[in-house]
């Protein structure tokens, strides 16, 4: 059976060539080493790509007089009032051989920035922007109006609690770049995650102060592979560098895309227990289709392509929400962060893309796009190995699940946790964010904390922002969330 159709399958995906985070996911999946069986002496575990004690010295470049010029004075269309922090938005170069460089944003806390913690995020793809998703749709201080060329207020944004830094990368990647194109062809996990340290050591030049400060990295979707990979990249760094060591102290994942196996089984599962397939397809599906060796006869791929018919057009990040409907686009006005506007991805993509906004951003010249088309050259089946290395080195691990998503659904990742066999430390609960109202549920292992946001999808903070931020405070202070 035709191979294409099982990628597109696999992440439950309506279109294969959709550019955001789940399009590039079956794009990957494509391409990837599902296009024959896996043998059973193969090694996909992600540590082999990572796992390297030779110590090599970053390249640093002079960052003096960096950190003024990046000072962003004001974003076009944004509020004339309670934008108290500081904005900061520029390049920093990972490679000066290639020409290498990836685009940051940043956004100190309103309040105390000298005392919060440092906090990345990463979104997935791979290949997407963090700037495009993460800061202008999900937990950055602002949301971009129906008239794409204003913004407004998000009384949800992480930076309330921290310091927060959003990265685009890898190169080809929103506004980061290369002088050398092979390096858009070129590009996997491994250059990812290397990268990705690189710009943190060059960061911390161009902004000393966060040095010594407590850094914290998260993200969400194939960020499951980014965050876990840079930040065994950074346990192992600080154990032989003669650099920066970076003050690493947690991560936290959403929706995250960890294990290919569980990730297929529970996808389809969760069809079948949102009445989004029948019985004869789920049926079909547990008995044909091998999800361990990715051995798909042509039986398993007809019941995996029943089931996609069967679930039709539906937004496959949260499977209750309106699809966006440009034919009848309302009035502009300004935006409601308690009401996630579905064509939001097109109102960030006319905003980035004006002249005067990428002026502001000291950002190149560029035909900004949500996701790069990037050739992905590694990526490893499970990054479960590197999670219990992460476990074993005794920093903070959240993952964290909206539970209406169906593109990396909540049993995939329980499926996926449930393989660690950790040591239950604090039993199965639900936790809140309103007063008298359920936010979600969670479960604290041995090492690690599980917990589902209620009503969320693919992208957590969009759909669910308070209970978003309620989760995110509790993380980076080492707090249960609210019992009540």
């Amino acid at each position: 059976m035709k191979l294409l159709l099982l990628s597109c399958l696999l992440l439950l995906s309506l279109s294969c060539n959709s550019a955001n985070q789940v399009g590039n996911l079956n794009k990957l999946i494509k391409s990837q080493r599902y296009q024959r069986p896996i043998q059973s002496h193969e090694s996909h575990n992600g540590l082999d790509q990572v796992r390297d004690n030779t110590y090599s010295p970053v390249y640093v470049e002079s960052q003096d007089g960096s950190k003024k010029a990046d000072k962003i004075d004001a974003l076009p269309g944004q509020p004339t009032e309670g934008v108290d922090f500081n904005q900061y938005a520029g390049y920093v170069k990972v490679d000066a051989t290639a020409g290498r460089a990836l685009f940051y944003y940043f956004v100190e806390s309103p309040q105390s920035p000298s005392t919060k913690p440092l906090v990345l995020w990463l979104n997935g793809g791979p290949g997407c922007s963090s700037l495009g998703y993460g800061a202008m749709e999900e937990l950055g201080p602002f949301r971009v109006n129906s008239d794409e060329n204003s913004l407004y207020k998000n009384d949800y944004a992480w930076n309330n609690e921290a310091n927060v830094l959003f990265l685009e990368s890898p190169a080809g990647v929103g506004f980061s770049y290369s002088n050398t194109t092979s390096d858009y062809q070129n590009v996997g996990d491994n250059k990812t995650a290397s990268d990705s340290y690189k710009f943190l050591i060059n960061w911390l030049e161009k902004f000393p102060e966060y040095k010594t400060r407590d850094f914290y990295i998260t993200g969400e979707s194939y960020a499951g592979h980014y965050v876990p990979q840079l930040a065994y990249t950074i346990v192992s760094e600080n154990k032989i560098t003669n650099q920066t060591k970076i003050n690493l102290k947690g991560i936290a994942i959403g929706n995250a895309w960890i294990d290919a196996s569980t990730g297929a089984q529970g996808g389809y599962d969760y069809l079948w227990t949102h009445a989004l397939n029948s019985d004869e397809t789920s049926a079909g599906i547990n008995k044909y289709c091998d999800f361990v060796t990715f051995n798909i006869s042509t039986t398993c791929a007809k019941y995996l392509g029943q089931s996609d018919d069967e679930v039709g057009e539906i937004d496959a990040y949260n499977i209750y929400a309106p699809l966006c409907n440009t034919e009848s686009k309302p009035a502009a006005s300004t935006g409601s962060v308690y009401e996630f506007d579905p064509c939001s991805d097109n109102y960030v993509n006319t905003y980035l893309n004006l002249p005067e906004v990428q002026a502001a951003l000291h950002a190149k010249p560029t035909r900004w796009s949500a996701c790069g088309d990037v050739g992905w050259t590694d990526s490893p089946i499970t990054v479960l190995p590197i999670i219990q290395e992460l476990i074993a080195s005794g920093i903070r691990l959240w993952i964290y699940s909206g539970d209406v998503d169906s593109v990396v659904a909540v049993t995939t990742t329980r499926y996926a946790i449930n393989t660690l066999n950790l040591k239950t430390e604090t039993p199965f609960r639900p936790w809140y964010s309103s007063p008298g109202e359920v936010g979600g549920y969670v479960i604290s292992y041995e090492g690690l904390v599980f917990a589902t946001v209620r009503g969320a999808g693919h992208e957590v903070p969009s759909y669910q922002p308070e209970r978003a931020l309620t989760l995110f405070t509790s993380f980076i202070q080492g707090a249960p969330l609210p019992s009540s």
